[in-house]
């Protein structure tokens, strides 16, 4: 958790790559196990988690990277995606609505983008700049 803290941006953008991975291997690997062993496979506990372990890391390297930045118009920009995926992933599990896969992917790489973005260019130099302090 001290790392996430410490780089939430480099973590961010890790986090939302993995989890574009994530979606993107999901069906091909069921899909091949599946017609391997000729039979229906569910999906195992642990890989479906998976979802939620990657917006619990990226919640809180938005959080961190939100107080870190020396831009105030990222903070919502960070937030709005995250919130986005969050939507994203919790309506896959659910089915509320029918949305295409890569409505997820765009905004995972939209979020990965964002913190790339303020690692880049968004970062204080000193505690004056930083959104938290005005």
């Amino acid at each position: 958790m001290k790392l996430i803290l410490r780089k939430p941006d480099i973590y961010g953008a890790v986090v939302s790559n993995l989890c574009v991975i994530h979606c993107v291997a999901t069906p091909f690997i069921f899909v091949a196990h599946t017609s391997s062993l000729n039979e229906h496979i569910s999906t195992p506990i642990w890989w479906s988690y998976l979802d939620y372990v990657f917006l619990t890391i990226s919640f809180f390297a938005v959080s961190r990277s939100t107080k870190n930045t020396g831009k105030s118009y990222m903070k919502p920009l960070l937030w709005i995606n995250w919130s986005a995926l969050l939507f994203l992933i919790l309506n896959e599990k659910y089915q509320l609505l029918s949305l295409p896969e890569t409505v997820t992917y765009i905004t995972a790489f939209s979020l990965a983008s964002l913190h790339i973005y303020n690692l880049k260019y968004c970062q204080c130099k000193n505690n004056k700049c930083c959104t938290q302090n005005g």
